[in-house]
């Protein structure tokens, strides 16, 4: 009797623009994966669509275990590796609490996702990228529980602004 095999979410490169055929050969090999995706208006100079885009480009989550990672990685030619844990030098694993979180959150946001791979941190330099503020420049004074920047905006003095963090970007 085989003794049932420990699975982890793993994060895996995938081949610039082949996100979705991936996910989609995932699928008919029956293998648990998840491509995060939303849905985004996209303006054009004569008009607006609804198109789907992937929120972390060339990045596909899979849950398999190690045998299977090292399967995935040989036989589908556009799997180029996995996410790295540079403390153990080995494949990241992903909790599943993490991965339950991150589809909650793509399931349940009014706003778009973006995905940020550098933490923003008090004193950065950062930019307005959407609302009536557009544009403007300051400096992140405070982030409050990761949904609320305050900005100390240059040549004002200490004058601040309430932002949500998916309306700046780091400079």
């Amino acid at each position: 009797m085989e003794a049932k095999k420990e699975t982890h979410w793993y994060a895996f490169y995938v081949r610039m623009h082949h996100e979705k055929k991936t996910a989609e050969k995932l699928e008919m090999l029956k293998v648990v994966h998840f491509l995060p995706i939303q849905e985004v208006i996209r303006q054009w100079s004569d008009r607006k669509k609804k198109i789907k885009q992937v929120v972390i480009p060339m990045l596909i989550f899979i849950c398999t275990d190690e045998k299977g990672r090292i399967e995935l990685l040989q036989n589908l030619p556009s799997l180029t590796g996995c996410l790295i844990d540079p403390a153990t030098r080995r494949p990241a694993i992903i909790r599943n609490e993490e991965m339950e979180k991150f589809k909650f959150m793509l399931d349940f946001s009014d706003e778009t996702i973006r995905f940020q791979s550098e933490p923003l941190a008090p004193g950065e330099k950062v930019e307005v990228i959407k609302g009536s503020l557009k544009g403007l420049q300051g400096e992140l004074v405070e982030l409050e529980d990761h949904s609320q920047v305050m900005i100390r905006i240059e040549h004002l003095g200490y004058a601040t602004v309430e932002i949500p963090v998916g309306y700046v970007k780091k400079l």
